[in-house]
């Protein structure tokens, strides 16, 4: 996910897109995430997730507290956990009759095809990751809990729970093939066959 440029006055479109009223209590901007079909353009509360948050803030070497191709990371679990419809149900739901007699568990016979993908790549991406770091990268990128608030549940000392999800985040970020930089030759060498006493050049 990249982060909007804040200096820039936000467009009226996108107040309108979720009523004015309501806008006046968020903190919106457009961002972009990437997914398993590329990039999308989202509209984004930048006040509502721990990682931007994180994104933004500075440490005492001056450097941001999580790296752009972490938060990028912990923002793709986030979509794929949304467009998966993972978010456990806080309101009745009358999708289904109560007389039909078909349950669908966790809801796979309504899903749709895009839908188990999703579950899919969420559940790659956690086994990935593996058990250590799994729950914290859901309570912080998917539940959207503070560290604050995963310390006092864990009864983890202060401070600790930003270490646990840098390392968290760069796991994941492995997964998704996300690296911090690139490194490499600037122009690598031309490598051929030829036979013995023979010369290969470029014209």
């Amino acid at each position: 996910m990249t982060l909007p440029d804040r200096s820039r006055p936000q467009p009226p479109a996108l107040k309108a897109e979720v009523g004015r009223f309501r806008a006046r209590h968020l903190s919106l901007a457009q961002g972009t995430v990437v997914t398993g079909h590329g990039r999308r353009s989202v509209l984004i509360d930048e006040q509502e997730s721990p990682l931007a948050w994180l994104a933004r803030r500075r440490g005492r070497d001056g450097k941001a507290l999580i790296s752009a191709h972490q938060l990028q990371a912990g923002e793709r679990l986030r979509a794929d956990f949304t467009m998966a419809h993972l978010m456990p149900r806080t309101t009745s739901t009358w999708d289904t009759p109560l007389g039909s007699g078909r349950r669908s568990g966790d809801g796979l016979m309504n899903a749709t095809d895009s839908t188990i993908a999703a579950r899919q790549r969420v559940h790659q991406a956690l086994d990935a990751v593996g058990p250590e770091f799994a729950g914290l990268l859901l309570d912080v990128c998917c539940f959207l809990k503070g560290l604050e608030d995963i310390e006092r549940e864990r009864t983890w000392p202060a401070r600790s729970a930003k270490i646990v999800l840098q390392l968290a985040l760069d796991r994941l970020a492995r997964h998704y093939g996300y690296g911090e930089e690139t490194h490499g030759r600037g122009r690598g060498q031309v490598r051929t066959w030829v036979e013995e006493g023979e010369s290969f050049g470029v014209e």
